[in-house]
């Protein structure tokens, strides 16, 4: 707490009017700073977040006018892949970036030494089995051709949903980071197709499923419709965060930032925007 100003002593008194006119303003300045509201950022500063192109775009829309209200300039740039806006963070490019889960970030850090680190929650996109050939689980037939996403974090996570439905058991022990190397049962003999992440939803007609990312599906026009079975909404360790570089995530824009996502407001545009495909994680 700033101490008040004690009264004039003797000493004080020898000081010229003009000086202590000057002290006394300046005084004032330095009291109005404290009781008036603090911006995040300086006022010229633009924070740039990084997500990925599609529908966040529109949630990020009304993140940004939230984060205006606030007193916080934001500027999204958009990517097409997972694997930009972690480089860019790291290269300080942008600000932060806002489009993964922690399995994903910490294979990034192990693999690319990022100094990236989370912040606060935005939501949850239960990754799904869809097929556009079988209506449910048990329709698809032995040798059935399979797709899943072949980054790691989300190819463990594939093959996470395919054992739940018995499709194929795991090495006992593996983790969250499970490859098709790992697989030591397959009792129906499916083919599984390792694809990259935006192609496998699209892939889907010379597919008898695919176990795709709920952005993704979105994207390839899948609807919960197409969607045969999913991982569990429970302790899901999925949950996406805003991200930003490692040094800056006790500043004050950081705890704004957040607070102009986690708010009614934007879980609305989220839930207008998701269809109950994905839900919000705070």
């Amino acid at each position: 707490m700033t101490e008040l100003p004690k009264a004039p002593n003797l000493l004080s008194r020898l000081i010229t009017r003009r000086t202590g006119l000057a002290a006394l303003f300046a005084s004032a300045v330095t009291l109005a700073a404290l009781a008036g509201p603090q911006p995040a950022v300086a006022e010229d500063k633009v924070i740039k977040v990084g997500i990925i192109s599609g529908e966040d775009e529109d949630v990020w829309r009304v993140v940004t006018q939230e984060a205006d209200k606030r007193g916080l300039r934001i500027e999204t740039v958009v990517f097409n892949d997972y694997t930009q806006p972690n480089e860019a963070l790291e290269r300080g490019e942008i600000d932060a970036n806002a489009f993964q889960h922690k399995p994903y970030l910490d294979n990034q850090i192990a693999t690319q030494s990022y100094h990236i680190v989370p912040v606060g929650y935005t939501g949850v996109w239960p990754i799904g089995l869809y097929s556009k050939k079988h209506a449910k689980v048990a329709d698809l037939p032995d040798g059935a051709i399979v797709g899943v996403p072949n980054d790691p974090s989300n190819e463990g996570r594939a093959l996470r949903v395919l054992e739940n439905e018995k499709f194929i058991k795991l090495k006992e022990g593996t983790g969250i980071l499970a490859t098709t190397a790992d697989i030591v049962e397959n009792p129906k003999n499916i083919e599984i197709k390792e694809l990259d992440a935006g192609i496998v939803g699209r892939s889907i007609d010379d597919l008898d499923a695919a176990v795709v990312n709920t952005d993704w599906a979105l994207k390839s026009g899948l609807t919960p419709e197409n969607r045969i079975a999913q991982e569990p909404i429970v302790d899901n360790p999925y949950r996406n965060f805003i991200a930003v570089k490692a040094g800056t995530e006790n500043e004050p824009w950081v705890k704004t930032l957040v607070e102009s996502y986690q708010n009614q407001t934007v879980k609305a545009e989220f839930d207008r925007v998701y269809k109950g495909t994905g839900l919000s994680a705070y």
